[in-house]
């Protein structure tokens, strides 16, 4: 990749990404009191074959996330992480009921969190929203308590919830009845869907009432979805180094990028788990060039590509348009 070094003063926004999956080895060790762990460990291999095999790596950091300290501690360290390339704002996402356990409820978990992330803000300045996760693997009565409690805490940290886990093995139509109830409650939300060749999750993801796709990668396949996205203004979340390594695409020409762009799409370029997938929102967006170039659809005009997908960021954030506002306005400055 080329150095692109201007990148570092770019203001970066990263709408999809994983609070367990980018934790530093640091913290991963104070957390759990296990001081052999490895970034190996945390990190997913080069031979990763599946999302099912990716999502083995987010069970290290979770021991350390039970407790209130324990979720504080890794909220806040995350944010503070984010200060050295120039992130201003980020919706950190993760599932609540992985942390519950009896005597410790899903208000907790969530507020633990929060707390976390207002430490770091007043050290970093660094803008953020919360998006609480339900599981495909979990019961209709854990992913509704996730949605109800996540609604309380509206306008208080928490913006929107999403659906994550094993899509190839829970696909999203067993979910209509969960997110009729979020349509209920008022409360926004994305959904991850197409990241495991299912165009149908997205078409009904969309349907369902998601504001963005989580990858969305499968919708390549289907003009008509395509074209649907664009008319609803969904926003689409990419994660180019993850969607690599969980084989949502095998090879840089396959990757849509250049095509969705084509197409009219709101999209994102985001990191998904910056441990996991070692990377950054900058190793994502040169990512994002060189895989324009491999598409044969070079840019021209490099920043002004990148500037124009944080635009699309901040559009689809789940954020009021005064915030939307402020952080165009420190994005203008950029030149």
């Amino acid at each position: 990749m080329k150095e692109r070094k201007w990148l570092a003063d770019l203001p970066k926004v990263d709408l999809h990404c994983h609070l367990d999956g980018s934790l530093n080895l640091e913290t991963v060790r104070n957390l759990t009191g296990k001081q052999e762990i490895s970034w190996e460990d945390l990190q997913a291999a080069a031979d990763c074959d599946s999302l099912k095999t990716y999502l083995e790596k987010f069970d290290l950091p979770l021991l350390g996330m039970q407790t209130a300290e324990g979720l504080r501690e890794a909220a806040k360290s995350f944010l503070l992480d984010l200060k050295k390339e120039n992130v201003m704002y980020v919706e950190v996402r993760f599932a609540p009921q992985l942390s519950v356990h009896e005597g410790f409820g899903c208000s907790q978990v969530i507020e633990a969190v929060l707390e976390g992330l207002r430490e770091a803000e007043a050290i970093c300045k660094i803008s953020w929203r919360v998006i609480c996760c339900a599981m495909r693997h979990h019961t209709m009565e854990q992913n509704l308590e996730v949605f109800r409690t996540a609604t309380e805490y509206l306008d208080r940290g928490v913006c929107a919830v999403d659906l994550a886990g094993d899509e190839a093995s829970y696909p999203a139509s067993q979910f209509t009845d969960l997110f009729a109830e979020a349509r209920a409650l008022g409360i926004p939300f994305t959904i991850h869907a197409g990241e495991c060749h299912s165009t149908e999750n997205v078409r009904t993801s969309i349907e369902m009432g998601a504001k963005r796709i989580g990858h969305g990668i499968a919708m390549k396949e289907d003009p008509e979805l395509m074209k649907l996205a664009a008319e609803r203004d969904v926003g689409i979340e990419m994660c180019p180094c993850s969607n690599f390594q969980t084989k949502a695409v095998q090879e840089g020409e396959e990757y849509p990028l250049a095509l969705f762009w084509e197409q009219g799409l709101l999209v994102t370029v985001n990191t998904d788990n910056r441990t996991v997938s070692q990377t950054s929102e900058t190793r994502e967006l040169k990512m994002a060039l060189e895989l324009m170039e491999a598409s044969q659809k070079p840019v021209e005009d490099e920043k002004t590509f990148c500037r124009k997908l944080m635009e699309n960021s901040i559009r689809t954030a789940f954020l009021p348009e005064e915030e939307k506002e402020r952080l165009r306005h420190i994005l203008e400055k950029f030149s």
